[in-house]
C-alpha cells in the first residue's frame, strides 16, 4: 500500500464516520423522512459514500465509530453539515440537539464550547439571532 492509498483510506474512513453520525442525527427523532433522505443522499455524494455503504450505514449506523478531528475548520464543517441535516425538516428536536452536542464532544470540542456552538448554530439556522449578530455575520 502506498502513502497515497493509506491517506485515501483514512480520508474515506473519516468521511464514512461523519456520514454515519449525520445518519444518526437524521434518525434520532424516529424514522428518516423524505427530506432527510434526500439530504442524506447529497451528503453521501459529497462524502464519496457508495450506494452499498449508504444502504449498510442506513441499516446499521451504530456499527461505525466516531473519529476525532484535529482541525478546527474541519470540526466546524462537520457541525455545519449536522445542522444542515437537522434543519432538513425545518426544526430541531431535543434529542437531535443532545446528539449534536455529544458528537461535537466526540469530535474533540470541549464540553462548554460544544454547548455554546450548538446554541449559536441553532440561532443561526432557525433565524433567531439579533441584528448585531446578523451584521457581524455579513461583515466577516
Amino acid at each position: 500500500m502506498t502513502i497515497a492509498d493509506a491517506f485515501e483510506t483514512s480520508k474515506h474512513r473519516k468521511n464514512s464516520a461523519h456520514f454515519t453520525a449525520i445518519v444518526n442525527v437524521a434518525a434520532v427523532d424516529g424514522e428518516i423522512n423524505e427530506k432527510e433522505h434526500i439530504a442524506l443522499q447529497g451528503f453521501a455524494k459529497k462524502l464519496d459514500i457508495s450506494a452499498d455503504e449508504f444502504i449498510r450505514i442506513l441499516k446499521h449506523p451504530d456499527k461505525q465509530p466516531c473519529i476525532a478531528i484535529n482541525s478546527c475548520e474541519e470540526r466546524l464543517q462537520h457541525m455545519y453539515d449536522f445542522f444542515k441535516m437537522v434543519y432538513a425538516d425545518d426544526a430541531i428536536e431535543t434529542p437531535e440537539k443532545e446528539l449534536i452536542v455529544k458528537y461535537a464532544i466526540g469530535l474533540g470540542v470541549p464540553i462548554k464550547k460544544a454547548q455554546s456552538i450548538v446554541e449559536r448554530s441553532i440561532k443561526i439556522f432557525s433565524g433567531h439571532f439579533k441584528f448585531e449578530e446578523y451584521k457581524y455575520l455579513l461583515n466577516t
